[in-house]
């Protein structure tokens, strides 16, 4: 049985106008293209070591992201007319340490790209930050 290792790629959809898609992506995440191939009208953004496939013809996705500063993003990209399908909100309490340090808690705020594709971010706070 083969080995499988960490997550190389994500593919999410572009719509119908890769260009708006890329732009929000560039102007509300601060995420340039990686690359980009016309035709066939497809794209990459790096998000760390992971590519953001972005093609027509894939359903709207979801993906999480690693953010710090999570409620200052909220307030400054909301304020931009960002719109949040939700707000900064605790999701988890980490007592156990299951996804990372004992004690921390998960943060989580969500907003839809152009596309329609899900974006959550996600920012992990310790104990004594509640």
């Amino acid at each position: 049985m083969p080995a499988v290792g960490a997550v190389r790629q994500v593919a999410l959809s572009a719509g119908r106008n890769l260009d708006s898609t890329l732009a929000f992506w560039r102007d509300v995440l601060g995420m340039g293209v990686h690359a980009r191939y016309d035709p066939p009208g497809i794209a990459f953004i790096m998000a760390g070591d992971v590519r953001l496939l972005f093609t027509d013809g894939v359903p709207a996705g979801i993906v999480y992201l690693d953010i710090a500063g999570l409620e200052a993003f909220h307030i400054e990209a909301k304020a931009a007319g960002v719109p949040f399908t939700a707000p900064p909100a605790l999701v988890h309490r980490d007592t156990e340490g299951t996804f990372g340090p004992p004690g921390e808690s998960e943060w989580m705020a969500f907003l839809k790209d152009p596309a329609g594709n899900t974006i959550g971010l996600v920012e992990r706070h310790p104990p004594q930050e509640e």
